[in-house]
């Protein structure tokens, strides 16, 4: 893979903030009097998790999972493993994964069919960015942030190589 030539800023740190809090109002309200646990997937995640359980207005319980399907690639390679699994017990919990942007939909289809097997009341997902461009399954999303047709993103924990993560926007990556 290439080195990216540049980087083209899509979401400013404002719309972002802006868009979490209104995620977490929906969850909030759909949650209402009920526990809920967050999955949020590492590494990419940890920051969009963070920023929306500040603003969730229930009481949650936080745990994580990494997955490896893309290396130093900007493609999914296709298999998945879990190199970390969730430490909480969720059979007949509410869950919430929480994923930093869904692609191909093969990581977050695995993580879907493993956190099953442990016989949760729910599962659902809220993912920052859903992007179109490479789903090779169908997902339901349940809380989108915002939704891009194609490109490979950066910034706000999304990462190029362990790069640009820390960044506090979201930006298109131009190779």
């Amino acid at each position: 893979m290439s080195t990216p030539v540049k980087k083209e800023q899509l979401f400013t740190r404002r719309e972002i903030q802006n868009r979490i809090k209104d995620l977490a109002k929906a969850i909030s309200r759909d949650y209402k009097n009920e526990e809920l646990v967050l999955v949020g997937i590492l590494k990419g995640a940890f920051i969009f998790l963070s920023d929306l359980a500040r603003h969730l207005t229930i009481p949650v319980k936080l745990d994580f999972v990494r997955l490896a399907s893309y290396g130093s690639q900007t493609k999914s390679q296709g298999k998945v493993k879990i190199t970390k699994s969730i430490e909480l017990p969720i059979r007949d919990k509410h869950i919430l994964i929480v994923e930093d942007i869904v692609d191909s939909g093969l990581t977050l289809r695995y993580l879907l069919d493993f956190l099953q097997k442990e016989n949760p009341r729910s599962i659902r997902i809220c993912a920052l960015i859903d992007k179109t461009e490479r789903r090779e399954v169908s997902l339901a999303i349940d809380y989108v942030g915002f939704s891009i047709p194609k490109g490979f993103l950066v910034g706000y924990g999304l990462d190029f190589d362990e790069q640009y993560r820390h960044l506090p926007a979201l930006y298109h990556l131009v190779f």
